[in-house]
């Protein structure tokens, strides 16, 4: 772990909070942000964004949490936030292979033990629930993982999926699977869509706040998938489904009007999953912990029943 970098900007979180660079075992840097529990607390949770976030997203869920008497830790994944990105284009959202942010993973856990020794449960989102799922399926055992809509499948047609399956593996003999997956692009992220039609939030001011943000810190911004981050996330996908659940107490949650992910491959983890907690919202977009506030508090609140549950 090297030095502190800049604090944090302002993101509503307790303003105690610290960031810094860590490097991955294949030296990509990426970023990792902690907020000591507050005095008597619970212990630390370790949050695992979604793709195209960072961590000053999480600033108003690390609040709550430190109300709860939990403090937390959040990655900057590499190729988004302030991590390092594969290319000169930095809004091309790229990786060479799933595998690869385990090896983040990897860095940001061995860094929160080193600054907060102990058990740390999961909290993760999209993107960062496929990941957490792997880290479980390989044998890490956090007291408990609670995810928000995780990416187990996703959302577009299956006859589509197939195609860009199909296409991201013909072009990968020759480089070009590091362009845009089609129909997406540099301007495909919220920093250039408005709230009408946004498949994230029901609730204007969060969706303001998001896109205030990445206005205001443009390096935050990220557009559509590179064809090589789609087929790699397809692959991995379809292995994680066939393997069984980790025995590990889970808690997921699901929006009713999700568009993003798949929700048949969510209920399908949750019916093999012993003993797991299941919530739907009905209403509720892709990320319910950036929804309206009773979407929002309920499963924040479900979160931190589960923790505590697991905490001692």
């Amino acid at each position: 772990m090297d030095l502190p970098v800049a604090p944090l900007s302002e993101c509503g979180a307790p303003d105690h909070g610290r960031a810094f660079w860590l490097a991955a075992a294949d030296g990509v840097k990426t970023r990792l942000a902690f907020w000591a529990m507050p005095a008597g607390g619970k212990g630390h949770v370790m949050i695992l964004p979604g793709r195209t976030e960072y961590i000053e997203k999480y600033g108003l869920v690390v609040r709550d949490l430190a109300a709860a008497g939990w403090g937390a830790f959040v990655i900057d994944w590499r190729g988004q936030g302030l991590a390092d990105r594969a290319f000169d284009d930095g809004l091309l959202g790229h990786v060479g292979d799933f595998a690869e942010f385990q090896l983040d993973l990897d860095a940001a856990l061995a860094a929160a033990e080193t600054l907060a020794p102990g058990p740390k449960p999961w909290l993760a989102h999209s993107m960062g629930g496929c990941i957490a799922t792997r880290g479980l399926m390989r044998g890490l055992t956090p007291p408990a993982a609670a995810f928000s809509a995780p990416m187990l499948g996703l959302a577009n047609d299956p006859g589509q999926l197939k195609a860009l399956k199909l296409v991201a593996g013909l072009a990968r003999p020759f480089g070009l699977d590091r362009r845009y997956a089609p129909t997406t692009g540099p301007n495909f992220g919220i920093a250039t869509m408005g709230f009408e039609g946004n498949n994230l939030t029901t609730d204007p001011e969060q969706y303001a706040r998001m896109k205030a943000q990445i206005l205001a810190e443009p390096r935050f911004g990220l557009g559509g998938p590179s064809l090589r981050w789609m087929g790699a996330a397809l692959r991995e996908m379809a292995e994680l489904a066939a393997l069984p659940s980790p025995a590990v107490p889970a808690l997921f949650g699901l929006g009713d009007d999700e568009a993003i992910v798949n929700p048949s491959a969510i209920r399908d983890r949750v019916g093999r999953w012993p003993g797991v907690e299941f919530a739907e919202y009905p209403g509720g977009r892709h990320e319910l912990l950036m929804e309206r506030k009773e979407i929002r508090a309920d499963f924040l609140s479900r979160v931190v029943v589960l923790f505590d549950r697991y905490s001692s």
